[in-house]
């Protein structure tokens, strides 16, 4: 991969050393039925040239900004390209975000162009089209009654064509624009992060050396493409050669694991945490011998130490369950995964040991949209992996700490600035370079990186006590009747929680007691209820230190989703909505008869 200076260049790149028959994969309808439509290496490489004569046609040139607001899908990575081989900046976007939150965006960046994939995001721009100046089109990759489709501005490219766009791309150097990606606003609106083929190259080169990667192999791809952390790991498989199968939807998983066969996939926690739960209700159907082997199996995964000889009689066990419980999962997940790869939030240590015990490889790294996005990363060799660390930087990536323990990083890979803030820039890139994540870190053994918590999200009591309120929440995650949970307690007198129980197991738990069919909302009032979670609170206080103590809850009915604005598009808790959104009920936590 020396040679490998610009992003698009991965694709000439896999051209050349890996040509695949299988390059990108979508499901399409075929009749009756819907069958997977793989792109040739070559015919991957025909289209995006033939995206970047259709925007030189349109007037687009170096440095002008393109939207993009789509599905995953091989279109995306052929406008990407395209974008970039003509020096044009992708600015691709959440189709789940508000529309205020598009058009300060699109204005913010000043964007001529814009793509979607379907109807409905079509109506949603056009709808907002007149509060953009800087908009000129909206084009669909979908075929739809109201505009043309894409591809009908698509031709043929001709051989001078090909030179066209080869001059085009002479005039690109590595340290040029990318893309601007928009961070996902858990602090406000979001802020334009500026990256250029150097940042992303040199993340993609070093990730690329830390996976398991060999050519020809599969990925199931689900994340949204415009997440930082799925865009660089689908260019590390183009640079590979690797077959990238894009999932139907997120309902479809299950299925599309299971007709692909992926080696890998990438993901966040959240989604983990979700197929143990699914693992989890069929596990509480199970009747005699059945039930007792899977909580056997289930025991045996509880107490895995990944690094660490237990003796002949467990790894016997272990052995064992894996034969008879654990494989069932492997098989679920398509039976041929070489790893998962996680970050974007963090991962509970319970669930990593109990997937490493089914033989499930989860590698679970770390780093921002500023750097790239990766800084970190656990490896497939076990001793380059610790469960609840987010591994060892990668190559080309420093790591130091602040005195307040704050985690800095330095590389090729660190954002050139944030779009029209220099201000904001010079906030966090300081003048040696160092990027200051806003995280709180710590090396285990002198080489793993733990994130302890975030900088922003550290409260203050009315005593006058720091907390980090992550590390708390992730112990009180790992009880399998806690959803979601979110600490409070800025300048309050003592720490309290807002829970959003697991349903399915509370559901289960009152089953057992006679209790039949209740709804949500009286579960959660229920007294019996809250008698067991506030036991349960009581549990984890007592390896919490006194002033972090979590003093009282609230259980709460409503999930929290992307949908309804409780978490940003990489599943991650907005704090302040939710603080505005249950303000009565934390002023009732705090009320004067309340404790």
């Amino acid at each position: 991969m020396k040679d490998f200076k610009r992003v698009f260049d991965s694709l000439e790149f896999q051209l050349l050393n890996y040509p695949n028959p299988a390059a990108l994969a979508i499901k399409e309808q075929d009749g009756e039925k819907k069958i997977w439509r793989k792109y040739s290496t070559q015919e991957c490489f025909d289209f995006v040239n033939r995206y970047s004569k259709a925007l030189l046609s349109l007037g687009i040139r170096k440095g002008d900004k393109i939207g993009l607001i789509s599905n995953n899908r091989p279109e995306w990575i052929f406008l990407d390209f395209g974008i970039q081989q003509i020096g044009a900046i992708n600015v691709p976007v959440y189709p789940s975000i508000t529309e205020n939150e598009f058009k300060f965006i699109f204005n913010d960046a000043g964007i001529k162009l814009c793509f979607v994939s379907d109807k409905e995001l079509y109506r949603k721009m056009s709808n907002i089209k007149n509060a953009i100046p800087s908009l000129q089109q909206i084009f669909c990759f979908d075929d739809i009654v109201e505009t043309k489709a894409w591809v009908t501005h698509l031709s043929e490219v001709s051989n001078e064509d090909i030179k066209t766009i080869e001059k085009n791309k002479e005039t690109i150097s590595e340290n040029d624009l990318a893309t601007i990606i928009y961070t996902s606003g858990t602090t406000g609106f979001p802020k334009g992060v500026m990256l250029t083929h150097k940042n992303l190259v040199s993340n993609v080169k070093a990730v690329h050396t830390v996976l398991d990667i060999t050519p020809g192999d599969r990925s199931l791809s689900f994340l949204p493409l415009c997440h930082s952390f799925e865009r660089t790991v689908s260019n590390v498989f183009i640079a590979k050669g690797v077959s990238v199968f894009y999932a139907e939807s997120l309902d479809t998983i299950g299925e599309n694991l299971k007709e692909v066969h992926p080696h890998y996939f990438s993901t966040v926690p959240r989604l983990l945490e979700k197929v143990y739960e699914k693992i989890m209700q069929k596990a509480a159907t199970l009747k005699g011998i059945k039930k007792v082997l899977f909580f056997w199996a289930l025991d045996l995964g509880e107490r895995y130490q990944e690094n660490k000889d237990l003796g002949i009689s467990y790894n016997f066990q272990l052995w064992l369950a894996k034969k008879l419980v654990f494989s069932k999962w492997e098989q679920a997940l398509g039976g041929e995964l070489k790893c998962i790869v996680t970050g974007a939030a963090a991962f509970q240590p319970r669930l990593a040991k109990i997937f490493a015990a089914a033989g499930i490889t989860i590698l679970e790294g770390y780093g921002l949209t500023e750097t790239s996005p990766v800084l970190s990363l656990n490896q497939h060799n076990k001793q380059d992996r610790r469960i609840g660390t987010v591994g060892l930087p990668i190559p080309g990536v420093q790591i130091k700490f602040a005195a307040d323990n704050e985690i800095l990083a330095k590389g090729d890979n660190i954002m050139k600035g944030y779009y029209n803030r220099p201000d904001l820039t010079a906030e966090v890139i300081d003048k040696e370079g160092w990027f200051h994540t806003g995280d709180i870190g710590e090396f285990i053994e002198d080489r793993f990186l733990k994130i302890t918590d975030r900088k922003k999200e550290l409260f203050k009591t009315s005593g006058g006590k720091y907390v980090a309120p992550q590390p708390i929440e992730n112990k009180f995650k790992e009880s399998r009747y806690i959803e979601q949970i979110m600490l409070i307690g800025n300048d309050k007198k003592f720490v309290s929680a807002l829970i959003v129980p697991s349903f399915l197991s509370i559901s289960e738990w009152l089953t057992k007691k006679g209790v039949l069919n209740d709804s949500k909302k009286e579960i959660t009032q229920n007294s019996e209820v809250n008698n067991f979670f506030n036991e349960l609170t009581k549990e984890f206080n007592k390896e919490i230190n006194k002033i972090e103590q979590v003093k009282k809850i609230v259980l709460l009915q409503d999930e929290w989703s992307v949908e309804t604005g409780e978490l940003t598009p990489t599943m991650k808790i907005k704090r302040k909505f939710i603080l505005e959104k249950y303000k009565k009920e934390i002023e009732n936590i705090y009320s004067e008869n309340s404790i």
